[in-house]
């Protein structure tokens, strides 16, 4: 008597499709929790302190390769949600002063934000659309509501300086927003914030001579506050404007 092969219990192929979509989002998850206990001492203002010689010396030497690297390291640590985003920006400011340093800043950011979209879109974004949008009552509303005001809502959440940057990543990625219009908000968005703290990174030089640390709160200085809030409320504008309008016609 010949025993029978007992059958091994299967993936059904829906599910490791399912699986799959999720593997990106899981990967950046994982690397973004460990690098948050690992990274914390390498990616701070100490560090950059006590490396700067070092860095501006390799910068002389190789600046083509020291401008790939740095962007390579933004968006690394962008896209994995890594600490020290605002002490990268502040070395692009440091190594290459206010400009180019922005526009290094903004590309690596942008790069990096578009990663982690990616990512966000593939394993929940179509699913968690497609839910949204068969959804009535509130949920509903607020999807049609975000649908009809897309390019306004995006700028605002890049502009708000209260809205976390990997929340902005991942919001647009959920609600269906299409690829190229979150590049573009992104790269426009983040142009504010990112001189303001690049030009901090630009005079970091004379803080290290007084054996200071810079000022990250200065974004919230009204000189600077004000003029950024008043982008906020010119992207907000048209919202209030289409809001107006459907009133008026019920």
């Amino acid at each position: 008597m010949t025993d029978t092969p007992q059958d091994t219990p299967t993936m059904p192929p829906q599910q490791k499709g399912r699986l799959a979509k999720l593997l990106p989002l899981l990967a950046i998850a994982t690397v973004a929790v460990i690098g948050a206990v690992t990274l914390k001492d390498y990616l701070s203002f100490e560090a950059l302190a006590d490396n700067r010689e070092a860095l501006l010396a390799f910068r002389d030497a190789h600046y083509v390769a020291t401008v790939a690297a740095f962007i390579g390291a933004y968006v690394v640590i962008v896209a994995f949600s890594l600490p020290g985003a605002t002490i990268a920006t502040l070395t692009g400011g440091f190594l290459f002063a206010t400009f180019p340093g922005v526009l290094f800043n903004i590309t690596g950011a942008t790069i990096g934000a578009t990663v982690i979209f990616l990512a966000a879109r593939l394993g929940l974004g179509n699913g968690l659309e497609a839910r949204m949008n068969a959804a009535g009552g509130a949920v509903g509303k607020i999807k049609r509501g975000i649908d009809e005001n897309q390019w306004e809502m995006l700028f605002l959440i890049r502009l708000v300086p209260a809205v976390p940057f990997f929340v902005a990543n991942l919001v647009p990625a959920f609600v269906g927003v299409p690829l190229w219009r979150f590049v573009v908000t992104t790269f426009l968005g983040i142009i504010p914030g990112a001189l303001v703290y690049t030009s901090v990174g630009a005079g970091l030089g004379e803080v290290f001579a007084r054996g200071e640390t810079p000022d990250l709160g200065i974004i919230f200085e009204p000189h600077i506050l004000l003029p950024i809030l008043g982008l906020c409320a010119l992207a907000a504008l048209p919202i209030v404007v289409k809001a107006l309008r459907g009133k008026k016609e019920l």
